[in-house]
């Protein structure tokens, strides 16, 4: 249902792996659906397109004004004529968000150049290409939010390895702060939301061997025990956290990060 006060009426939100990975509600895709409750006219750009009009299936069947759009984050020329089409579509864009999170099991060891490469275009050049395309406009009109959903993987150890996905979502909040100072005189903000264990579809098609021994029931529930409020988050927790950074209600709130993880990251391993 709409919000019968909607706090972001009639903005342009690009959420930029905007789909989910399997049936159910990624992160991207509550995302697109919050913002479009709070009266945004969503793009949701996805690598898997039938994936994004999913989505946009879901929005529409709400009330709410959705598009879907094809984008290959490790294409830089695709990321390009992708931002041009939502804004030949649907007008400048208000709200980017940088949802994407290619990963990789594996330690230094078990991790190739070509597997570094490919990661770090999808985790991080992408968020420079894509912010490279709407920055002009936002300059112009002197406001705009820039959104990266980074991981607590960039902050601690989880128990498995995955370097190149935290050292990329690291690279990522870094990124989004530097783009707050540098765009700060045009009114322009960028934040990053550092999700923790979250209860999505992702966790069973990329996590589902990371836990020894373990079926995915059994991986959920020893997820949910390290978690001091005894439960993982699910995609609405990060969603909620989104519609307040992309809103006026966050308007004073730039170079920073909010950490939605249950308190994990207070924590010591155990």
């Amino acid at each position: 249902m709409l919000s019968p006060n909607p706090l972001l009426k009639s903005k342009v939100c690009l959420v930029i792996g905007g789909g989910s990975i399997a049936p159910g509600w990624g992160i991207g895709r509550a995302i697109s659906f919050a913002y479009a409750r709070e009266g945004a006219r969503v793009a949701v750009a996805d690598l898997n397109l039938e994936s994004a009009r999913e989505t946009v299936e879901l929005i529409r069947n709400e009330g709410g004004e959705a598009a879907a759009f094809a984008a290959d984050v490790t294409d830089d020329e695709s990321i390009i004529a992708m931002v041009r089409e939502v804004e030949s579509q649907m007008g400048p864009v208000d709200v980017l968000h940088n949802n994407v999170g290619l990963s990789k099991r594996g330690d230094p060891g078990e991790t190739s150049g070509a597997d570094w490469r490919t990661i770090q275009d999808a985790n991080v050049t992408a968020l420079h290409i894509a912010t490279q395309a709407v920055i002009p406009g936002m300059k112009e009109r002197r406001s705009g939010v820039i959104l990266t959903t980074s991981s607590i993987a960039a902050r601690r150890h989880l128990g498995y390895s995955s370097l190149v996905y935290a050292a990329t979502k690291a690279a990522a909040i870094e990124f989004t702060r530097t783009v707050a100072i540098e765009y700060a005189p045009y009114g322009i903000r960028a934040n990053s939301i550092v999700a923790g264990l979250i209860d999505t579809p992702r966790i069973k098609v990329y996590l589902k061997d990371c836990y020894d021994g373990c079926n995915v029931e059994e991986m959920r529930e020893r997820r949910h025990r390290v978690v001091p409020l005894g439960r993982m988050g699910d995609a609405w927790d990060i969603a909620e956290a989104a519609v307040f950074l992309a809103s006026d209600k966050a308007k004073y709130i730039t170079a920073t990060e909010i950490v939605v993880d249950g308190g994990l990251s207070a924590t010591v391993p155990h």
